[in-house]
């Protein structure tokens, strides 16, 4: 398919209900997302609590999403075994994923450097159904791919998009300037969404979109009508919810403030914890700040 990844991708959260995945209320977000000119939407990625996931959990989400969107679906299909990733990449494409988001594997961390990531992902792209993008994201992998692996994955015809959530917009500069024609940047956090957009990327899959799509969908069309000031006045007042959502909170947060906004986030699944009173206190008052909440 072409590579049209342009625009703004909620990474949906996974409802469990008594600690069992929910396709009753994942359906309900759906189809109120369906009302919001969004993109499409990324499936189990970080976000998706996708390591607590089995197999067959992450096949039915992308079926029962797919019955209710003709929306590109990008789906969080990496592992740190490469036979693993490419299964279930193949499959996740046959249940109707467009694209594939695949994690950097970080287990034998010291081992992670450029080579290493070249013969995996260059493996990964020549053996799955659909298109590769590459997700750096070394708050959780604690590992970081340089930016000439990158620029050298590029030129691959089947790697056709980088999710970066490093918040370096100089890193998405010098990787825009360098990259094959035609192979796509993504911001992967609301907090340099505008930076980001200017720095050269073309996209953003953002938490923040899951309770706050009007405003992210807002800040990408300020910036594609060079109304900056608008812009950065929304990416401005974003800010501070996106932090809790994300670094403060985690996913709990982004689940307890759907709850707040209308949505079903329900608890996050075990071992995660949900939010204490007094956090859920503190995430209102951010909320209500940033005129989100009454």
């Amino acid at each position: 398919m072409t590579n049209n990844l342009i625009g703004i991708y909620p990474p949906l959260t996974t409802p469990f209900v008594d600690d069992e995945v929910s396709i009753n209320n994942l359906i309900a977000n759906i189809l109120k997302y369906e009302m919001k000119m969004l993109s499409g939407y990324v499936l189990f990625g970080s976000n998706g609590e996708s390591v607590f996931l089995t197999r067959d959990e992450k096949l039915t989400l992308i079926r029962k999403t797919r019955e209710h969107t003709n929306r590109t679906i990008i789906a969080g299909t990496g592992m740190d075994s490469i036979k693993e990733t490419i299964f279930l990449t193949n499959e996740a494409a046959e249940f109707g994923a467009n694209y594939a988001l695949i994690i950097s594997p970080s287990f034998f961390k010291s081992e992670m450097k450029h080579r290493t990531f070249l013969n995996y992902f260059t493996k990964v792209a020549e053996s799955v159904m659909i298109p590769v993008i590459i997700y750096n994201v070394p708050k959780f992998t604690n590992v970081n791919i340089e930016t000439e692996t990158i620029i050298e994955l590029s030129s691959h015809p089947n790697i056709i998009a980088l999710k970066d959530s490093t918040e370096i917009t100089s890193r998405i500069s010098e990787i825009a300037a360098n990259v094959h024609p035609g192979f796509k940047l993504i911001v992967g956090t609301a907090s340099v969404l505008y930076p980001g957009l200017l720095a050269g990327a073309n996209a953003g899959i953002l938490a923040l979109a899951n309770i706050a799509p009007d405003q992210c969908i807002q800040i990408y069309k300020y910036y594609r009508e060079n109304n900056f000031d608008m812009a950065l006045e929304i990416q401005n007042r974003m800010i501070p919810v996106n932090k809790a959502i994300t670094s403060k909170f985690g996913v709990a947060g982004l689940k307890a403030a759907m709850d707040l906004l209308g949505y079903f986030g329900g608890l996050p699944r075990l071992p995660l914890e949900p939010l204490s009173e007094a956090q859920l206190i503190e995430l209102k008052m951010i909320l209500k700040k940033a005129s989100l909440i009454e």
